[in-house]
């Protein structure tokens, strides 16, 4: 039977710009989702995103190893309200598969991009093309989840140094810190965060920053934000960053 309905589950996204009548083979993970999560057949519809965040309904064409779609126009979107902030988080690099909880759980919160760093206390090193390439999988498919239209980017680890170089583009920068006055999170933000613009999140590593990096950062100009009376785990602080902002801009 075929199906008129897509959603966020039938979501997926291709590289480059598409139009109308386009034949587009999909392979890999997605591939594998249309055929054996999904179980879709020649026929079903499934929706397809471009580079430039347009909409496509497509057919599905042939099933196989790789599976091969027709896209039939671009979908009627409706409007919504464009997002007034955009939020990236800088992450020191947690052990373990912390990272993956960070990007997965971020998307689905509206992180617009990823930067993790190293510093002095970060534990997580080492980190090599396949584990960035995982963190994009995981990227990927949280947007395909969550409904959103676009995919964070997440770059190449950075030094602190070459961190504390990018704060000039942005128009805030949070700094979370567990020795900021103690404010309440829902008054720093407000306080600090401009009706539009460009934030940046960070976010420090199990040790937490060093009494130098931490002056380091407001020399440049970062805001110091207390996330409350507890110690978070650094997975935790990002996301209880991510949600109150995101509460405060909706």
């Amino acid at each position: 039977m075929t199906s008129s309905s897509t959603g966020a589950a039938r979501r997926f996204f291709i590289e480059g710009t598409g139009a109308a009548g386009n034949v587009i083979e999909i392979g890999g993970s997605d591939a594998h989702k249309i055929a054996h999560v999904l179980r879709l057949s020649v026929g079903d519809r499934v929706e397809i995103i471009d580079s430039t965040a347009s909409e496509f309904d497509a057919a599905i064409e042939t099933i196989g190893r790789s599976v091969r779609v027709t896209l039939l126009g671009k979908r009627d979107v409706r409007q919504t309200t464009p997002a007034s902030l955009w939020v990236d988080v800088a992450q020191a690099v947690p052990k373990g598969s912390r990272m993956d909880f960070v990007v997965e759980k971020g998307t689905e919160l509206g992180a617009r991009a990823f930067v993790p760093f190293f510093c002095e206390r970060a534990i997580g090193r080492g980190v090599g093309e396949e584990k960035i390439a995982r963190w994009r999988r995981l990227a990927r498919t949280a947007s395909q989840q969550s409904g959103r239209r676009d995919v964070p980017q997440i770059s190449h680890p950075l030094s602190y140094d070459a961190l504390l170089s990018t704060f000039d583009n942005y128009d805030v920068v949070l700094f979370a810190w567990e020795l900021a006055p103690p404010q309440a999170l829902r008054e720093a933000l407000l306080s600090a965060l401009p009706e539009r613009g460009e934030v940046l999140a960070v976010i420090g590593p199990e040790g937490g920053f060093t009494h130098a990096e931490a002056s380091a950062a407001f020399e440049r100009g970062a805001v110091a934000v207390s996330l409350g009376r507890r110690i978070l785990r650094t997975d935790t602080a990002a996301m209880a960053l991510l949600a109150v902002i995101g509460a405060l801009a909706s």
